[in-house]
């Protein structure tokens, strides 16, 4: 039977929901408040230049993205680049990223050298995460690669990251992350990532297109203000000052905003939402004139830089111009989200200049910030035991966001993935 479903926000998981929804007959509406679909995918005018407002990139492991490429007939947009990664440490840039850079890496014993590269061999092949669900993460990096590595290596990474939060996350959901990066190899020696022709916005005007052909509805500048629940049972939402009605109703926003969105759900599942933690981050993406290094990934270790690193767009997908990212990581509650964007324009600059010293002022063609106040959850040890299902106990309601998917990292084939699971199981 056919079902109009409401579908609150259309970041990747949502229009994963919706394109799901729609191939199997039913009638999805997607409201977004946004003036765009996307979410952090999303992308704007840089002077000319369509990009994405957050950097993206894809591993060869990325079967759910690579699959919807098939389906909307856009696999053929996939390209797969080469890539380096560096490490800038007391005032050098150092190769990095495999056994051979890791050997000769200036600032860390062998001993230190042998414990890292053991423990990132280990847990590349490593597939089992339950035993390290409950497991505090540093402590787990500290027992494997030794205090030495660890301050050289890790440290500042957590810190400018996570802050406050840095000494209580899941070791399973710090593992994910080097695996992931890890199996992006395609040799010991040799790291390939991939992007799309015309970045995101390709997979997002297919995936809006593929929905509007079956049937589905976007509807963006529609902030929707709650989700009406009556004797445990859905009937619809509120927009606009109006109610309209659905069968079901599946919201993809942020955690954080869904007790506002519906605050007739019981006070335990309300409050379990509220203690979700996230990070904030102000990104910062530059247009150069010419590169600032060659490599895609860039890790920073230097006590005049609050940064765990960049990432040299260009690097991985050629453009006319270069182009950098640098994101300030941030609780939303720490006073540095509060800074004028100035603040960090005039940080980047310093910071490039610093690590490229042939980088003048005029290679700098323009500077742009861009905010996201829930950009990750933090994932602590046991999290997803925290969370309520994302079936609410109220009859055609659910409820997840990119917390859903621990203990892997936010990421766009994991959220089209766990979508379209979730469109699957709220029509079953």
């Amino acid at each position: 039977m056919k079902q109009r479903i409401a579908v609150l926000g259309a970041g990747p998981m949502g229009l994963a929901v919706a394109f799901q929804l729609a191939r199997d007959g039913h009638q999805p509406v997607v409201f977004e408040a946004d003036d765009r679909i996307g979410g952090m995918t999303a992308s704007f005018d840089f002077s000319g230049l369509t990009i994405e407002r957050y950097y993206h990139f894809h591993c060869i492991s990325d079967e759910a993205f690579l699959k919807v490429l098939d389906e909307l007939a856009i696999a053929d947009k996939m390209r797969w680049t080469e890539t380096k990664m560096g490490y800038w440490y007391q005032g050098q840039l150092q190769p990095w990223g495999n056994p051979m850079a890791l050997l000769k890496f200036q600032g860390l014993s062998l001993a230190a050298k042998f414990r890292y590269g053991l423990h990132a061999f280990l847990s590349t092949r490593r597939n089992d995460w339950q035993p390290l669900d409950q497991v505090e993460a540093t402590g787990w990096i500290k027992r494997w690669v030794g205090e030495e590595a660890y301050e050289v290596l890790w440290r500042r990474l957590f810190d400018y990251k996570f802050y406050d939060f840095s000494t209580n996350l899941s070791a399973a959901w710090i593992w994910s992350r080097i695996r992931r990066i890890g199996r992006s190899r395609y040799s010991l020696f040799r790291e390939k990532l991939g992007y799309l022709e015309g970045g995101s916005e390709t997979l997002l005007r297919a995936l809006r297109a593929d929905i509007e052909k079956h049937g589905g509805e976007i509807r963006l500048n529609s902030p929707v203000g709650k989700v009406v629940i009556e004797e445990a049972k859905v009937r619809g939402i509120e927009t606009d000052g109006r109610f309209e009605a659905f069968d079901k109703v599946i919201s993809t926003v942020p955690l954080p905003y869904v007790p506002s969105l519906m605050p007739d759900l019981p006070s335990s599942i309300l409050q379990s939402y509220r203690s979700v933690n996230n990070i904030a981050v102000v990104c910062v993406i530059v247009k150069l004139r010419q590169a600032v290094t060659e490599n895609f990934w860039l890790n920073t270790n230097d006590p005049d830089m609050d940064i765990p690193g960049l990432v040299e767009y260009t690097n991985l997908r050629p453009l006319d111009r270069h182009i950098v990212y640098v994101p300030f990581y941030m609780p939303g509650e720490h006073p540095k989200f509060a800074e004028p964007d100035q603040i960090f324009l005039d940080k980047v600059r310093r910071y490039l200049k610093k690590i490229n010293p042939r980088l003048s002022d005029e290679d700098f063609i323009e500077l742009r910030a861009s905010r996201y106040r829930y950009a990750q959850p933090i994932c602590d040890p046991g999290y997803l035991d925290k969370l309520p299902p994302a079936a609410l106990p109220v009859e055609g309601l659910w409820a997840a966001d990119t917390s859903y998917y621990y203990p892997e990292d936010r990421g766009i084939s994991e959220s089209i993935d766990f979508g379209r699971k979730m469109a699957r199981e709220a029509t079953a």
